[in-house]
């Protein structure tokens, strides 16, 4: 028993031991994919509010204004506007 207690104890101290590895400036610069935030305008808002008025989905009004569905989500919370279909029965 004391031959497989020592390989044991062996083995663990033969596990590679994983080096720090060395960062340059460059690669600590965040490298992001998503396109640059747009501002809302007068046009934008007036077609939000045209959209939800006639009901439509908010991932299809996203499409629309080519925003994000969190972006028209925030910005219709900001603003009061109710995203919620007006067509629901009253027992859904």
């Amino acid at each position: 028993m004391a031959k497989s207690a020592a390989k044991k104890k062996t083995a663990k101290a033969k596990k590679p031991v994983a080096k720090a590895s060395v960062k340059t400036a460059k690669s600590r610069v965040a490298k992001s994919s998503a396109p640059a935030r747009q501002e809302w305008t007068a046009a934008d808002m007036k077609n939000l509010k045209l959209l939800v008025k006639q009901n439509t989905p908010t991932r299809l009004i996203a499409m629309k204004l080519k925003r994000s569905v969190t972006s028209v989500y925030a910005k219709a919370g900001r603003e009061g506007i109710s995203l919620a279909p007006t067509n629901r029965s009253p027992r859904d």
